[in-house]
């Protein structure tokens, strides 16, 4: 058991974390919950003893009767990875994208045991054999951009677990995978906890994952652990107000506003095909077809869901339908005007259609101050002489105040950075907004600000939405039509709540199955802690 006791972390006069308490048992996941900036994260990084060096931690991490908070770093570096692992959101930043994976995973081995190249590399393929890549498919030579986000994850995993780890700490590992591949992920981690005995700390902001897979919960409020309890206690009979304040944010329901069946057709894809050229072509040729004879309508005032799991081709989608990518078959039309990829397109025409992504820092300029991101898109239509006044406005109608025009991106939290990146979207007026996975790295509460904000933007200024997203549970909130995309092709189509409730295509229902759900008194069945429920004798 490590236990944790009295911890505090602070950063000069400021304490971020305080007098944390929590018991983290083998052959137990715990699950820590908490919005963005919780403490959560920081939490784990105490644990592990990789505080950024301004900060100071007091308080006791007990394992083995030692204190890890007051060992010296030669010591912590013998425990860090032998006995504490950790996999982190993003693999891609994670992995060295220079050393294949065999390499990586069998480098920790070799620093901790002293094994000879040989040797390491044999157990890192049993290790990776172990999490889903084996051999010949996933070869040790492979480099991490060569696979997809999943795939990397398990090679974190594999590389957390080489040591067999006696507790592995997952920072939200599953947070940008589609609900098929965090699935898998989360079914291996279980696995390892159950064979292994290792005891799991699960970071995570979804409280439908926690219902399906921990043993223990524990809600965290500005750097303290405001509740603990089971699964069923927590989620049943939450004690605690802001553990209340979780729960009904994730049973939220944003006021969904229909658009008129018979509302003319604002953007018509017909046909669409979209190839990319093989590096080495094989037996099956020489292009790989991304986007097959794709069709879709969203008309005026319609929010419409394209769903789909990673490779499926819903990014390929949406850039030939933006006009950043050329087709090679079909056409796209936005308002009867036919869109081409390149300089040709028209910038009126450009300026119809925006994006919001999935990572508004990434898309923001960091030397630029706030009035002048919001004001970029003016280069299409031109920057009239109120455009000061059309920013606030703009900010305004996203829930920031003017006073944050001279403030830059790095002032924002992510919930903040994610209402300017809709603000700049909105700015000159376009018919639809493209959303690529814009709420899916949001905390539950935040993400419901954002889906009710959207829903308010539509009504006000008659928006059309294409809503991408692999979260199935976003997709029922803010659509009123939803696209069930699979290798390329549209396999299933209709209204949301129809679709959702009684799939007709196999792909769609193996989505729909692999969803994380909450227990049947809050939403549908969560098999888990329904059994759990049943098992205790509760009474739904």
């Amino acid at each position: 058991m490590i236990q944790i006791s009295e911890l505090s972390v602070g950063l000069g006069d400021a304490n971020l974390l305080h007098d944390v308490k929590l018991d983290l048992s083998p052959g137990q996941i715990t699950a820590l919950v908490g919005e963005s900036g919780s403490g959560k994260s920081l939490t784990a990084l105490a644990i592990i003893g990789l505080l950024p060096p301004a900060m100071r931690a007091d308080g006791r991490i007990q394992l083995d009767g030692e204190n890890l908070l007051e060992l010296p770093e030669t010591q912590m570096c013998r425990i860090r990875g032998k006995r504490i692992a950790m996999v982190f959101q993003e693999p891609m930043t994670a992995l060295n994208p220079l050393m294949p994976i065999g390499d990586q995973v069998a480098e920790a081995l070799r620093l901790h045991h002293n094994m000879d190249r040989d040797a390491a590399r044999a157990v890192a393929r049993e290790r990776l054999d172990r999490v889903g890549l084996s051999g010949p498919r996933f070869p040790l030579t492979l480099f991490p951009h060569e696979l997809s986000g999943g795939q990397r994850q398990r090679v974190a995993i594999a590389l957390a677990i080489a040591q067999q780890p006696d507790l592995l700490i997952a920072d939200e590992p599953t947070t940008a995978l589609d609900v098929t591949t965090q699935k898998q992920i989360l079914d291996l981690l279980t696995g390892l906890v159950r064979d292994e005995g290792m005891s799991l700390l699960l970071i995570t902001h979804d409280l439908a994952v926690v219902a399906d897979m921990a043993d223990q919960v524990a809600v965290m409020q500005r750097g303290q652990i405001v509740e603990t309890g089971t699964p069923i206690d927590i989620l049943t009979a939450p004690q605690h107000p802001y553990t209340r304040d979780l729960l009904a944010a994730t049973m939220h329901q944003p006021r969904l506003v229909l658009s008129p069946p018979d509302a003319p057709v604002l953007l018509e894809v017909r046909n669409v095909v979209r190839d990319y050229p093989l590096p080495r072509p094989d037996a099956g040729g020489t292009h790989f077809r991304a986007v097959d004879d794709v069709s879709l309508i969203i008309r005026e005032r319609e929010a419409v869901g394209l769903v789909g799991e990673s490779g499926c081709g819903k990014s390929t989608l949406t850039r030939a339908i933006l006009g950043l990518d050329a087709i090679q078959g079909g056409t796209i039309r936005l308002a009867g005007q036919e869109i081409h990829a390149g300089q040709t397109m028209p910038k009126p025409l450009r300026a119809q259609m925006q994006i919001v992504f999935q990572d508004p820092y990434g898309s923001f300029d960091p030397r630029w101050r706030i009035e002048r991101v919001v004001a970029e898109p003016f280069h299409l239509i031109g920057r009239p002489k109120d455009w000061r006044d059309r920013v606030a406005e703009a900010l305004f109608d996203v829930g920031i105040t003017g006073d944050a025009m001279r403030r830059h991106v790095h002032e924002f939290s992510g919930g903040q950075r994610q209402r300017i990146a809709l603000a700049r979207a909105m700015i000159i007026r376009p018919s639809l907004i493209v959303l690529d996975e814009a709420v899916s790295a949001l905390d539950v509460q935040v993400r419901t600000q954002v889906l009710d904000l959207l829903a308010r933007l539509r009504v006000k200024h008659g928006l059309s939405y294409l809503f991408v997203s692999h979260d199935l549970s976003v997709v029922r909130q803010i659509t009123d039509r939803v696209l069930i995309m699979c290798q390329g092709k549209i396999v299933e189509e209709g209204a949301t709540a129809d679709v959702m409730t009684d799939p007709a295509h196999p792909y769609t229902k193996s989505l729909l199955d692999a969803t994380p759900r909450l227990p049947d008194t809050l939403h549908p069945p969560a098999h888990n802690l329904v059994s759990r429920l049943a098992d205790t004798g509760a009474r739904h």
